[in-house]
């Protein structure tokens, strides 16, 4: 017996029909979620931009805070630039001032190669392991910013030679911590008025922000890139002219932000009698967005 008669199907009338009503459906709905995908999609990438901004402003700002006293400096010229330069401490202290002789007083009519620091700075907790004082790292006193009172130039720092020792029972305020340097030609230039000294850590004697090639290109991204350049000074770093170019900017060097349209860094030294204060502007492009973000970050100015 045969099944021929139960079999049906599709003809291709039926089949381009199906094919012509789906593509219209689908060409009237493209319409309608064309815009909300746009709207969603540009703002998912103000929202990456705005991000990367913000986290790029205060890694800056935490790493400024920590800042030697007056070691904040745009090129010669100082306004508005695409650099900034800054010397950035790992812990400071006091350094004992007074006391038997048996105290390790430091000196400043003679030179001096130990001195004790209030407080143990040997047996500190884990998570403060990176605030230890180790040896080539710089002590620096009573920094300025000025002819002889500058850390870019070696006026009144010392290398630490030994790991530093930890001495009991000297003070009334507990252990006390002995640093011996290297021993400076000559003695430090001043004191610190509140008797303090910074710790350079010994692998970033100086830091700088740099953008370079900040622009836009014909499809409408940011051409610049920021830069953190960490630099370990053999000699005096005297304030630069200008900032580094991209061809200036050793391979390898940490970038932490791209895609920048505009980036701008003014510092005002003299704002407050003990605070500076750093202005960043900084705006983020792709794809013909652009994301501004302006930040003020006041630093400590009191050696």
């Amino acid at each position: 017996m045969s099944h021929q008669g139960l079999q049906r199907g599709f003809t291709l009338v039926e089949l381009i029909m199906v094919i012509v009503i789906m593509g219209a459906i689908g060409g009237m709905l493209s319409v309608f979620m064309r815009s909300p995908l746009e709207i969603y999609f540009s703002s998912a990438r103000r929202a990456e931009l705005t991000d990367l901004a913000d986290t790029t402003v205060r890694r800056i700002a935490r790493d400024l805070r920590g800042a030697l006293p007056n070691s904040l400096r745009p090129p010669i010229g100082g306004g508005t630039s695409l650099c900034i330069d800054f010397i950035p401490t790992k812990i400071g202290g006091r350094y004992r001032v007074g006391g038997a002789p048996a105290a390790n007083v430091l000196v400043f009519n003679a030179v001096d190669t130990s001195f004790n620091m209030l407080g143990d700075n040997i047996n500190l907790p884990a998570d403060q392991a990176d605030q230890k004082i180790a040896e080539n790292d710089l002590i620096a006193i009573g920094n300025q910013g000025i002819p002889g009172s500058d850390a870019y130039m070696q006026d009144n720092t010392d290398r630490v030679n030994a790991a530093p020792v930890l001495v009991p029972g000297v003070g009334i305020f507990g252990p006390e911590t002995t640093i011996t340097t290297a021993g400076r030609a000559t003695p430090y230039p001043q004191e610190s008025g509140s008797n303090r000294f910074h710790v350079i850590p010994a692998a970033e004697h100086a830091v700088s922000y740099v953008c370079t090639n900040v622009g836009v290109d014909a499809t409408g991204n940011g051409t610049g890139t920021l830069f953190r350049l960490a630099r370990v000074l053999a000699g005096p770093y005297p304030q630069p002219a200008a900032c580094l170019t991209q061809a200036d900017i050793p391979a390898g060097t940490p970038v932490l932000a791209q895609n920048l349209s505009a980036c701008t860094f003014v510092y005002n030294s003299a704002d407050l009698q003990r605070n500076a204060m750093l202005q960043i502007g900084m705006e983020l492009t792709r794809d013909n967005e652009t994301v501004g973000l302006y930040h003020e970050i006041h630093v400590d100015s009191t050696p």
